[in-house]
């Protein structure tokens, strides 16, 4: 059985994504799960945040001896045309967290999940297995290490590439930027998400091979979550507040359809799942270190007023963590469970 799927996306770019799927996926390692952290957009800034350059050139430019240890790797030869799916290769982060390595070269699948996508209603085989591709190398990695949990980060776009990850995903979090742009950007994610689902449950049907799963498609919201505001006294800044304050709304009436005007304070919106905070110096210092910001030590240059920061942002994604767990049906080791 396939471990829920949890894909972080918004088709605005910049607005902390990555950061988020990053600290989530060596989160959930902490509190016991073992966790795939899968990098599908093209530009690989997730696997990026995981390794070094030695190893990244090693994976991209070296002689192949992992051979399927990318995702594009591993769709090249359907794309190719002289077989199927390959088996991923997994890089071990540590014990429980696994990355499936992302790749420059995926853009190049852009065009034939296109043109796949129409032909699915002409019932034609290869079609189906293009465009389930993604959920099916997400389910074979996540059971090569008997995953728990798949969390995959996106690209900020609404493309071929997108749709077909998103229909490999059974939950959606939207991260968003206290923005005019994040709020537009809602705007277009909601209904195009809808739609897409809606397509792929007219697709499934003339699937003409018995012996191909395909995914549900679910793509279920869960919520949203706002970072990278700035803050004075505790509080956001005025000139956040307002997007934040609109925010509730935009994803009420365009991501779940619904018209409830009860939600109108957005610290008690149920949709909103964190307000992280921008953690300013911390976070170029835990990219430099290639850990997450509440791994942090001393050494790291963590110190004074750094090391209660560190430990602020251990509660602030634990916190986030146990949202997300609790509205996926994730379940935590009970020892893990009190904050």
């Amino acid at each position: 059985m396939t471990p829920p799927i949890i894909a972080f996306f918004n088709n605005k770019g910049g607005v902390g994504k990555t950061s988020l799927v990053y600290h989530l996926a060596w989160m959930y390692s902490d509190l016991g799960l073992q966790v795939v952290a899968a990098d599908l957009d093209p530009q690989a800034n997730l696997t990026s945040a995981f390794l070094d350059e030695d190893r990244l050139e090693e994976i991209w430019e070296g002689s192949n001896t992992d051979r399927y240890n990318t995702v594009f790797q591993c769709i090249k030869p359907l794309l190719s045309g002289i077989g199927d799916i390959a088996t991923p290769n997994l890089e071990k982060i540590e014990d429980g967290l696994n990355l499936l390595i992302g790749d420059l070269q995926l853009s190049g699948f852009e065009d034939e999940l296109s043109s796949q996508w129409s032909a699915c209603l002409d019932r034609k085989e290869r079609a189906f297995r293009v465009i389930s591709a993604f959920w099916r190398v997400l389910s074979q990695a996540a059971s090569s290490v008997n995953a728990d949990v798949v969390l995959v980060d996106l690209g900020p776009n609404l493309g071929a590439i997108n749709r077909a990850a998103l229909i490999a995903s059974d939950y959606v979090v939207v991260p968003l930027s206290p923005d005019l742009f994040s709020l537009q950007g809602l705007k277009n994610l909601g209904p195009t998400v809808r739609r897409w689902r809606e397509e792929w449950q007219e697709r499934i049907p003339k699937n003409p091979a018995s012996d191909l799963a395909l995914p549900a498609g679910k793509m279920q919201p869960v919520g949203y979550v706002i970072l990278q505001h700035g803050v004075r006294f505790d509080r956001p800044v005025k000139a956040f507040q307002r997007w934040i304050e609109r925010i509730p709304h935009i994803y009420n009436s365009e991501v779940l359809q619904a018209q409830d005007e009860s939600i109108l304070v957005p610290s008690s919106d149920p949709n909103r799942l964190a307000l992280l905070k921008h953690y300013q110096s911390l976070m170029p210092m835990a990219q430099e270190s290639h850990k997450p910001i509440f791994h942090l030590k001393p050494a790291d240059g963590a110190i004074g007023a750094h090391i209660y920061a560190v430990r602020d942002v251990y509660k602030d994604f634990k916190e986030l963590a146990q949202k997300i767990a609790d509205r996926t049906g994730l379940l935590l080791p009970s020892s893990q469970l009190s904050i």
